[in-house]
């Protein structure tokens, strides 16, 4: 296990081991001068080199990350006020636009893609952040087959999981869980259409946010759903992931937010370690139910310690009809995907100059003429049923699918929430990380993100506890816009269990837990 007093998990000029880190110990260790941003980044930078060839959890580092770091020293030593995010370097999934790198998805057939910044990190630009690389990630955020193996890519390979190696760290924001739970990075971005931030921050024992649907503009990122897809931070702690979503979550207009919305102005107001106090909370164990003896005994301690908190709980309650959600959805998402990658890669010839694949069809025969490399691991069938879609969003086949499969999600939580005057739904976000398995694929027992997903509803998933060593997080679900409630409850919970600890980085389990 890794000694986190050794000087290379310490920032140097400090005494704040990389385990533990901050962004607020960062910022005000920077504003006292040391570190600088530069060397800080130079510290990262560092890092990646010596435990990514292990992780596999960054696909590219920035070459413009030290002038990026000297030109936030400058701005702080011009004593202009320091920013949200001054000089923190910051991980992006590598299906966001940066500018100056590759945008791929994981995927050679988008090796050649450079557009300029998605909307979301001229936000993070503006807030002082330095982007230190991109992440790995499933490739094409594990919509490429029916059978896939997470953390997989052709251009990043397999990313794994920090608590033990042989495992697979939950897909598809894979490199950005990692990442921030290894400490390649404070702060990382990753998106979401079902379980893709969640999932993989329970695997990898991080906090992760999916917020509501709208409320980070999807403009500059490679395309699943313009229904479900949604960015949302990944960090250590709940109030490190707030910093970053108070600065992610603004209207974009060229990607409008429902105007009904209003995106609050600062989110870390909401960091109350009382806010469960009083608190109404529902417990879904029926998306749990497969888990085994030790995994349902997170929940059953995070209950009781809910309930010693102040909350009053309602365990259990029942989500009418989630297990239906599952197959409208994939109907909807078929239909929806055709739709926007074909838009996406239009808009990348025309805006970024690209000369690749321009459609799904394309993309379908790149990838069998390159079969060797691409589907070494799996296929394509996912790719291939899109493309049998006609891909028109007026198709009633897809109308009737995505209405059916928005309704039930949406019934399924508000029923729950309105009868039983809840806050907030909890339950268990995922199954421990299971082994990965070139052969047999994922062997996902249980995740609890879809119906959320589907409706467009915030979730904040938080380490509850370990299986054998392995992290599992639970998840605080609640109506749209309701983020800084959401916020307050996690915190609260983080606060009062300090369950997160740092991965060992080991080879495999203890034997005599497998």
């Amino acid at each position: 296990m890794p000694d986190f007093r050794d000087p290379r998990h310490v920032i140097p000029g400090t005494d704040i081991a990389v385990g533990g880190v901050s962004v607020a110990a960062l910022r005000a260790a920077m504003d006292s001068g040391t570190p600088t941003s530069a060397t800080l980044t130079e510290y990262y930078l560092r890092r990646i080199a010596r435990l990514n060839p292990a992780l596999h959890a960054v696909i590219t580092v920035n070459p413009a990350a030290a002038e990026e770091a000297a030109a936030s020293d400058s701005r702080r030593a011009s004593g202009s006020p320091p920013r949200a995010l001054e000089g923190i370097p910051v991980l992006v999934k590598d299906n966001i636009g940066v500018t100056g790198m590759p945008t791929t998805a994981g995927s050679p057939a988008l090796l050649s893609a450079y557009p300029e910044d998605a909307f979301l990190v001229g936000r993070l630009r503006a807030a002082g952040a330095v982007i230190i690389g991109k992440a790995n990630l499933s490739e094409w955020a594990n919509f490429r087959s029916t059978h896939p193996t997470s953390g997989w890519s052709t251009l990043g390979g397999q990313t794994v999981n920090p608590y033990a190696l042989d495992r697979n760290p939950s897909g598809s924001s894979s490199g950005s869980a990692v990442g921030v739970a290894a400490g390649l990075a404070p702060l990382a971005i990753g998106t979401e259409t079902d379980g893709s931030i969640v999932c993989p921050a329970s695997a990898c024992g991080v906090v992760g946010v999916k917020p509501t649907s709208g409320m980070i503009s999807r403009r500059g990122i490679v395309p699943i759903s313009p229904v479900q897809d949604t960015a949302g931070p990944l960090a250590a702690t709940v109030s490190d992931a707030t910093v970053l979503l108070s600065v992610l979550a603004a209207p974009d207009p060229q990607d409008p937010i429902d105007e009904r919305s209003v995106v609050p102005v600062s989110l870390t107001d909401s960091l109350d370690p009382e806010a469960l106090d009083g608190a109404r909370l529902g417990v879904w164990r029926g998306g749990s139910a497969p888990a085994g003896a030790a995994t349902a005994a997170v929940l059953d301690m995070t209950v009781a310690r809910l309930r010693s908190l102040g909350a009053a709980v309602v365990d259990p309650v029942e989500l009418p009809d989630a297990e239906k959600i599952g197959d409208p959805e994939m109907v909807a998402l078929e239909y929806e995907f055709k739709y926007g990658i074909n838009a996406y890669l239009a808009w990348l010839e025309s805006a970024a100059g690209f000369s690749g694949p321009g459609t799904l069809a394309e993309l379908i025969d790149f990838n069998k003429r390159n079969a060797d490399l691409v589907l070494s691991r799996f296929g394509q069938e996912t790719f291939e049923r899109c493309e049998a879609r006609s891909g028109s969003l007026t198709d009633p086949d897809y109308v009737s699918a995505r209405r059916l499969a928005t309704s039930l999600a949406r019934t399924a939580l508000e029923e729950p929430v309105a009868s039983s005057s809840l806050d907030a739904i909890v339950s268990l976000t995922a199954c421990p990380a299971w082994l990965t398995d070139y052969l047999l694929g994922d062997h996902d027992v249980f995740h609890t993100s879809g119906p959320a997903a589907v409706a467009g509803w915030p979730a904040v998933t938080v380490p509850a506890g370990y299986v054998s060593g392995l992290p599992v997080g639970v998840s605080f679900v609640g109506p749209p816009w309701t983020e800084p409630r959401l916020i307050g409850l996690a915190y609260a919970f983080e606060q009062a269990t300090q369950a997160r600890r740092p991965p060992a980085l080991a080879a495999t389990v203890p034997p005599a837990a497998r």
